[in-house]
């Protein structure tokens, strides 16, 4: 009896000292687990920072090339290509990305109902009004250049951001914050403060044509972004390469019409890609990238990085202007631009609260 009770003893001894240790082991285990998971935190954290990085900076060297490069493309101020050709050029490519980004993930998850290109009557519809608006906006995009210049295009573009607003309110009946028409005032002056003209009789830089031709561009773009969010957000599920794809058909039908109406005799007998050049073909490359930097700013980073791009962007076509085309970067203009950039931050600020 005396022994049984030792050897109770020491089989409870070392039961402690086995359970002890097994909870040692799933202390140092789950510290363990903790540092990994803070490793990997960290090194999605860098990946996000690296992705947004890349993004802000695609979207920034994309947006600021994209006046200079149609200043750039015109021969003794005209241009020797067809503007619709090369618009016609930018809705192909886009539709091309657009199928293969599709054709990846055909690959990679197979067809499904919100990925497959096949659709009904009733979705397709809706996508020539936007794309009529687009083709519109674009010609008007090159036609300005006759009254303005790259970095006073840049600042009279953000005029859009006041057609979009006005007409999420009408359309889609959002609110808009104190905030943000405290923004579209502030956005106006600053456009008007950088076409000021301190070297001439005229008190603004562009005449009365350029400011018509804007405003009504800012028209064209924030009514045709305002509708195709709202065919994008109505089917929320769809996948957005397809809806990008048959919006860009569409582009490309309009304008074919366009290359029929406008410049079917010198297509005909000069040929589809007379006049093209490098830059012509680089103008087309970034109008098409742009689109698709958007959506990736969109899915990937936040308005924050659009601000940030939209800002920088304007300060260095501005410079870049001074040694291409011998652009006067004045006082009005730096201050006028800085004015902008705040506006369109607190536009953004405003929406996010």
């Amino acid at each position: 009896m005396e022994y049984r009770k030792l050897k109770d003893q020491e089989d409870e001894e070392e039961a402690a000292v086995g359970g002890n240790a097994i909870e040692s082991l799933r202390g140092k285990a789950h510290s363990l687990s903790n540092v990994a998971a803070l490793g990997g935190g960290t090194a999605i954290e860098r990946s996000k920072w690296k992705r947004k990085s890349i993004v802000t900076f695609a979207l920034t060297v994309l947006t600021s090339s994209q006046a200079i490069l149609i200043v750039w493309s015109k021969r003794a101020g005209k241009y020797e290509y067809s503007v619709t050709t090369a618009n016609f050029m930018v809705e192909t490519l886009k539709c091309a990305l657009s199928v293969a980004a599709l054709s990846g993930i055909w690959r990679n998850e197979g067809v499904t109902e919100d990925n497959r290109l096949s659709t009904t009557l009733n979705e397709v519809i809706v996508y020539p009004i936007p794309a009529a608006l687009y083709l519109v906006k674009n010609l008007l995009q090159y036609y300005i250049f006759a009254y303005v210049d790259a970095p006073g295009y840049q600042i009279l573009k953000n005029l859009n951001i006041i057609s979009t607003g006005v007409l999420y309110r009408i359309i889609l009946k959002k609110k808009l914050s104190e905030i943000q028409w405290a923004a579209f005032i502030l956005l106006c002056a600053g456009c008007t403060t950088a076409q000021l003209n301190s070297n001439s009789d005229r008190v603004l830089q562009t005449p009365f044509q350029g400011w018509m031709m804007a405003i009504v561009m800012a028209l064209l773009s924030g009514f045709a972004g305002v509708y195709t969010e709202a065919i994008i957000k109505k089917r929320p599920s769809r996948n957005i390469n397809v809806q990008n794809f048959w919006l860009y058909v569409f582009g490309m039908i309009f304008n074919a019409i366009a290359i029929l109406v406008q410049d079917f005799d010198a297509v005909m007998n000069k040929g589809f890609f007379h006049g093209y050049t490098i830059i012509t073909v680089l103008m087309i490359l970034n109008h098409a990238l742009s689109g698709i930097a958007v959506s990736m700013v969109m899915k990937y980073a936040d308005n924050i990085v659009k601000v940030y791009s939209t800002s920088v962007a304007m300060l260095l076509t501005a410079v870049v202007s001074v040694f291409l085309f011998g652009f006067n970067l004045s006082l009005a203009f730096f201050l006028g631009s800085t004015v902008v950039s705040v506006a369109v931050y607190l536009h953004s600020a405003g929406k996010l609260r």
